[in-house]
């Protein structure tokens, strides 16, 4: 099986997109195929045995558009690319723009010249043109006023006509025949005025091109809006810069970013961005990674710390080699994710879909039925029969329900993105709504995922300070020791700015310390064990609280000096500060919080007790953590996990939606469906609420797309002109129909305003 993404042409509504997905999914060997109406993409999964690429161009082609490969290629070319792409639409845009503004031209004065006669007032009018004096002239005064407007609008026509012929009628399907009628009848019209100057009362060229123009605007606002939703991934791929200060024997020389290797040196100098991902090798400077991981705070960064390409260096210069080039690039990743994420559908979108493939052919069904009944039934003449079948089919457009779910899930992707939180499909963003059971993992996620010293007791009777000289003295010891324990003593002492002389010599006993010699003192750091083989015997009540520590999930130092126990340094994994807030608030969503870990049943308790999470699973197997989820989910829950993207991942995958936390590392972007780019627990708060506004703006859009069309279709059939009511003019048809996907995309855009 292999996935490829195509480039369609000639997509006009919600029918075409339903359209190509029809005629490729029919094709024996396909998998799977999704039309994004919105980015013009079709994402295809098939069988390479049975089918080839030639195979899905010619059965889209017979369907009445074209299909292009979209190919891999180098970064730089798909950034060359999607720029390219966007000149050209935004060429398109302003075409459409001209064509607009010109059929607004002529169609004031057609509406001048056509309604003058039916205000209050009538309006006046040379004779030449005067619907009285010279009726002729009134309708070819029209005429030339309108066929501007039609070659304007000729596209409706093109697209329309062909895709009706090839079986597959679309929206423009709808205008076309529509207008095309009005036009048609009013030529007959007024061809027949010489024989009889009445016909000049029922010419309807005002509503065939007044109905073009106002579809064209809408169109051209609709298309205006949804290039606004794609605004996420510009935005990232403006970050990288396209050039790189290369740094090689101890010269500078400015190259392509494109152009660098793996292991090059480049320079970042102050106010600059980072071309590429690399280890700082010599510098340090403060970074600003907002706009990939949401990290509002600039990250401190030292020799040997990783650095993002597309950050913003601020106040120092770095050099940094380079590890990651071209779409290795976490930037070229998370893009890849966004875009892959834009073109998968939500199942809540196969309702609209299923609904649009039909719909078109179902109005002109209605359309037709409806001008029948009134002439045959309601005994009306051809011009009311005419007014109700051009109304009908201008104001049922499917397109709103089209661009529902698309532009809500493109631009909910985007503001994820921009919080640091990629959101892999719109599958994973509409199931997360209704999560009601998340599983976090303890180490890394809840907690820091590294050891970090809690207490420091002095034992017996000291005095004041002797906690600081003990600090000082069990971290210049451990300068020497590898051990994270040890490491996590140093790291505190450093922390506090405390000199630490080092030892005069070392041992390292291994699973029990580290025996030194310290500023003239035997100096001993280490567990319960190394007491035991120093013959260190500590007082009951010193032994009573190292237990207390131990059942806190902490882990006792033991510090003996000269022969003497001189105190205890626990150290521990801590909770961090924003796991509580993060807990309390996804609690309050109604969702049950489970911890599971494969720590001891004493560390996870008083870790969950201190987190008030629902329920504790300790001792667990990194394997066994898949069984848990399987456990909730034959309970009928809705399952998301949250990891660390490691060690996690069989867990991650048998969940409805797979969590990865691990800032942004490469493992991360690979598993799960959802990425934290910071190992923040908030985050999970905010992903669920992110999906919980998506898809209430999804059902906002679909409601009243249907809803639309449901109120819309009666009143055009003259529902309520049977009751005593107006008949719909087709213009004000055609205006609500413009304006529905206008609202639709407008609704879809205020998810930009969202707070998380």
């Amino acid at each position: 099986m292999t996935t490829q993404q195509y480039h369609i042409d000639g997509m006009t509504c919600a029918a075409c997109s339903s359209a190509v997905e029809r005629v490729t999914r029919k094709l024996a060997g396909v998998e799977r195929s999704d039309v994004n109406l919105t980015t013009g993409r079709m994402t295809i999964t098939y069988d390479e045995g049975r089918v080839n690429p030639e195979l899905i161009q010619d059965r889209v082609s017979k369907a009445g558009f074209s299909a292009s490969l979209v190919e891999e290629v180098g970064e730089q070319e798909s950034r060359a690319r999607d720029e390219e792409e966007w000149r050209r639409q935004g060429e398109e845009l302003d075409e459409v723009k001209r064509r607009v503004i010109t059929a607004v031209l002529f169609a004031l004065p057609l509406l001048y010249i056509s309604m003058g006669h039916m205000v209050p007032f009538p309006l006046p009018l040379p004779s030449l043109i005067d619907m009285y004096e010279s009726p002729l002239g009134f309708a070819l005064a029209q005429l030339i006023l309108t066929v501007p407007i039609l070659i304007c609008g000729r596209k409706f026509y093109i697209v329309g006509l062909r895709t009706l012929f090839k079986g597959h009628p679309n929206m423009d399907s709808l205008v076309a025949i529509g207008t095309g009628s009005a036009f048609i009848y009013s030529l007959v019209m007024t061809a027949r005025i010489p024989q009889n100057p009445m016909n000049a009362h029922h010419l309807y060229y005002e509503s065939a091109a007044v109905v073009v123009t106002l579809v064209m605007l809408g169109k051209y606002m609709e298309s205006r809006s949804k290039g606004k939703t794609s605004e996420a991934i510009r935005k990232l791929m403006e970050l990288a810069p396209d050039t790189a200060v290369l740094y090689e024997d101890g010269m500078e020389r400015e190259v392509e970013t494109s152009s660098v290797t793996l292991g090059q040196h480049i320079l970042i100098k102050p106010g600059s961005r980072i071309p590429l991902d690399g280890i700082l090798v010599q510098g340090s400077s403060s970074v600003d990674e907002s706009m990939l991981t949401g990290e509002s705070v600039p990250v401190e960064k030292q020799v040997g710390d990783r650095v993002i390409g597309g950050s913003m260096n601020y106040n120092g210069a770095m050099e940094v080699e380079v590890t990651h080039v071209g779409s290795d690039t976490m930037l070229s990743k998370i893009i890849h994710l966004i875009e892959d994420a834009q073109g998968r559908k939500a199942p809540i979108s196969k309702l609209a879909d299923q609904v649009a493939g039909y719909f078109v052919p179902a109005v002109m069904a209605i359309a037709l039925m409806s001008a029948l009944a009134w002439w045959i039934f309601g005994g009306r003449d051809l011009a009311f029969v005419l007014t109700i079948f051009v109304a009908v089919l201008v104001i049922a457009c499917p397109c709103a329900l089209g661009l529902a779910t698309p532009t809500a899930i493109m631009v909910g992707t985007g503001v994820g993105a921009g919080h640091g939180i990629l959101i892999k499909s719109g599958e994973a963003l509409e199931i997360c709504h209704k999560v009601d059971a998340v599983i976090l993992d303890k180490t890394g996620t809840i907690t820091e995922g590294k050891p970090r010293v809690t207490d420091v007791v002095a034992v017996g009777k000291c005095p004041e300070g002797r906690e600081e000289e003990l600090l000082k003295m069990a971290g210049a010891c451990e300068q020497m020791s590898e051990h994270p324990l040890g490491q996590a003593i140093v790291n505190f002492a450093r922390e506090k700015q405390m000199e630490l002389p080092m030892p005069s010599s070392f041992e390292s006993i291994t699973g029990a310390g580290i025996l030194t010699q310290w500023e003239g003192r035997r100096v001993a750091v280490g567990n319960i064990r190394l007491l035991e083989q120093l013959h260190v015997t500590a007082s009951d009540e010193t032994r009573e609280q190292a237990a207390r520590f131990a059942n806190e999930g902490k882990t006792p130092m033991y510090v003996v000096e000269d022969g003497r126990l001189a105190g205890i340094i626990c150290v521990a994994d801590t909770i961090k500060e924003t796991s509580l807030e993060a807990v309390k608030q996804i609690r309050g969503l109604g969702i049950a919080v489970y911890m599971v870990t494969g720590d001891n049943w004493k560390t996870a308790e008083y870790i969950g007790r201190q987190a008030h999470v629902d329920q504790v699973v300790a001792e667990v197997l990194p394997g066994d953590k898949a069984d848990v989820v399987s456990r909730l989910q034959r309970e009928g829950k809705t399952v998301m996990m949250v990891g660390d993207g490691i060690n996690d991942a069989p867990a991650l995958v048998q969940a409805d939606v797979g969590c990865a936390v691990g800032s942004g590392s490469d493992i991360a972007l690979e598993s799960g469906d959802i990425v934290l780019m910071k190992s923040d627990l908030m985050d999970v708060y905010r992903a669920i609420r992110l999906s919980k506004a998506t898809i209430r703006n999804i059902r906002q859009n679909l409601f009243w797309a249907f809803f639309y069309n449901v109120l819309g279709i009666p009143v055009a059939a003259g529902a309520l002109y049977l009751l005593g009511g107006p008949l719909l003019s087709p213009m004000i048809g055609g205006l609500a129909m413009s304006l529905s996907s206008v609202c639709v995309v407008g609704n879809a855009l205020r998810l930009k305003t969202l707070k998380l």
